[in-house]
């Protein structure tokens, strides 16, 4: 075996990861001299396209970003636009939002901790492997993903890259009676959250506890998914149209996908353990109750544990659900009016991995003029490198073998997509000089 005090992890390739990726982490005299997280993919320029679209088109666009998430760039999305033209979504069709956001969090969050990392903990490489031993747990995943995607079908008009979401609301809402059957499965999905929630909090965790910033919308009214004000744990407390007065993305040569920092503070995390920590007293009794019944209560700094934060939020979700199921009142009409006017209009909404910020700028003619959009992933991705030097260091000891499991399982703590969280390709150990 090369020595541990002088190695390369080198990972050429990471297997679906919204793209092309790879890792490479180089250690001399047996501390880490150098991490790179490498996002090799060609840039697919969705700023640089929506110039010239006419204003109300952006949802419909940037859904085909993310098939995992869709509705977290069409609510962005929209809110930016409505920002703009000065409206605001209010009442039943704003609960409509809310709810078809619900399904989106339920999807994901039920994606992510049975099939991409509970294998992590069990020791399989992968969910089909793990459903040999634990068929009943990863069923329950799969149906706790159904009925997310269920939301989605019944208020968006599909489960991927929905229809029917348009600025100013949508292109039909929904009856009553076409959400009774989203009551009746979420009422076995919220119980099937609180199974999982101590299933997971079950697992052997790593100890690794970084000094972490954590930035998420907050509010005094709500678990924060579609509105709030933008918060940190270190004091920051900001309008969202504030955003880039105090955050500022980077390129840096080995990625396409840029670096986040807050100016003059350095990187930071987004994501369930940010909403987590600035937001626990909002979450519903009974998911504060389940939390409390996992010892699980803030503050958390252990990014492997965020398995049981996504599990807490899963509870939460379908039980937002459902009370906005009970008290849906159908709105006169789906959608409100959204003239185009002349201005820049800001939007940030809660993506299951952390907040997704939009910024347009339309002109006279109704057409977009700028896009900027700023996803969870590149502001997580200078943090993520910043925890695997810390997780790494203490650890060279280890095999190649079992480094390599670990530093795969820590890259998961951060993103729930499927092409984000997938397994290394291979893996090469060198000495160094």
């Amino acid at each position: 075996m090369p020595s541990a005090s002088n190695r390369t992890l080198r990972v050429p390739a990471l297997a679906r990861v919204e793209g092309e990726g790879g890792m490479v982490i180089r250690t001399h005299n047996g501390r880490v001299s150098d991490v790179e997280l490498r996002i090799f993919e060609p840039p697919r320029f969705f700023e640089a396209f929506l110039r010239g679209r006419r204003y109300a088109e952006p949802p419909d666009i940037t859904a085909r970003i993310c098939g995992i998430c869709p509705v977290a760039y069409q609510m962005s999305a929209c809110l930016a636009i409505e920002n703009a033209c000065g409206v605001t979504v209010t009442g039943p069709l704003h609960d409509l939002r809310r709810l078809l956001y619900c399904g989106e969090w339920i999807e994901s969050h039920a994606l992510h901790i049975y099939l991409l990392h509970a294998p992590d903990y069990l020791g399989y490489q992968s969910a089909v492997e793990m459903a040999r031993d634990h068929r009943a747990e990863v069923e329950r995943g799969l149906q706790l993903k159904k009925a997310g995607n269920e939301i989605l079908a019944t208020l968006g008009g599909r489960a991927i890259h929905p229809v029917n979401v348009r600025v100013g609301g949508f292109y039909r809402v929904p009856t009553r009676a076409e959400l009774e059957p989203l009551a009746e499965r979420l009422r076995w999905a919220r119980d099937a959250a609180v199974e999982t929630a101590r299933w997971v909090a079950d697992f052997d965790f790593p100890d690794f506890e970084p000094a972490y910033e954590f930035v998420a919308l907050r509010s005094d009214a709500t678990y924060p998914i579609l509105e709030g004000r933008l918060g940190s744990s270190l004091g920051l407390d900001i309008a969202v149209d504030e955003f880039e007065e105090h955050f500022v993305e980077e390129h840096v040569a080995r990625s396409n996908a840029l670096h986040a920092r807050i100016r003059g503070r350095g990187s930071y995390l987004t994501g369930p353990l940010a909403r987590f920590n600035l937001n626990f007293a909002q979450l519903s009794p009974m998911a504060q109750e389940v939390s409390r019944d996992v010892k699980l209560e803030p503050p958390i700094a252990n990014p492997f544990r965020s398995i049981v934060v996504r599990a807490v939020e899963l509870v939460y979700a379908c039980d937002e659900a459902l009370r906005l199921i009970a008290e849906y009142r159908m709105p006169d009409r789906p959608a409100i009016p959204v003239q185009a006017r002349a201005a820049t209009g800001c939007g940030c909404t809660e993506a299951p991995r952390g907040i997704l910020y939009h910024r347009y700028r339309i002109d006279e003619d109704g057409l977009v003029a700028e896009a900027r959009i700023v996803p969870p992933t590149s502001q997580n991705q200078a943090q993520i490198e910043a925890d695997l030097r810390a997780f790494v260091e203490p650890r060279l000891d280890l095999s190649t073998a079992l480094l390599t499991r670990q530093c795969e399982q820590a890259i998961r703590n951060y993103d729930p997509c499927i092409s984000c969280a997938t397994h290394f390709v291979s893996l090469e150990v060198r000495e160094t000089d």
